[in-house]
């Protein structure tokens, strides 16, 4: 099993916490990100419509699905402690990648900085996807192509509407 070292106030046992902690969170924070720079660049968004964006979802949207997982895991009866800490782990995994999109699009010209997220986004989908399939025990190369499909048709319809947008309403 793939363990990530982490501070010891996050430690479960023996001293670790297995990749599935973070999974959720690292994946929805990379496949939005992508899909908003994406899609708000498309509907000609400005640099501060795309960062606002960003900054919404890395607050709103992760307080939310934190508190929703916290709930559910209440609801499954699963410890307490436990509980809080893959709140935490969730909360920060989605924070931090979210932020680094917000770092991609303030640093970079914005047609740049599309192209840098999907690469900067595709990339850690790709490791974290090789790091599972590896677990499992899986075929790495068709967990791959699996996720990164999946993304692009996330990244496209966000794409697709942004650009509708632009057309129907611009």
């Amino acid at each position: 099993m793939v363990k990530l070292k982490l501070p010891s106030s996050w430690y479960s046992g023996e001293g670790s916490v297995s990749l599935r902690n973070f999974s959720y969170g690292a994946t929805s924070a990379v496949v939005t990100g992508m899909a908003l720079v994406t899609g708000l660049d498309a509907a000609n968004g400005t640099r501060l419509t795309i960062i606002a964006g960003l900054l919404i979802f890395a607050v709103a949207d992760n307080l939310s699905d934190s508190l929703s997982i916290h709930i559910y895991q209440e609801s499954e009866r699963l410890d307490d402690r436990a509980a809080f800490r893959a709140m935490l782990a969730n909360f920060a995994t989605r924070l931090g990648l979210s932020l680094s999109f917000v770092l991609i699009v303030a640093l970079a010209p914005v047609t740049i900085a599309v192209i840098t997220a999907i690469v900067w986004g595709s990339s850690v989908l790709c490791v974290m996807t090789a790091l599972l399939a590896r677990e499992r025990g899986v075929p790495v190369a068709a967990e791959i192509a699996k996720h990164l499909a999946l993304a692009t048709a996330v990244i496209a319809a966000s794409k697709g509407i942004g650009a509708w947008l632009l057309r129907a309403v611009g």
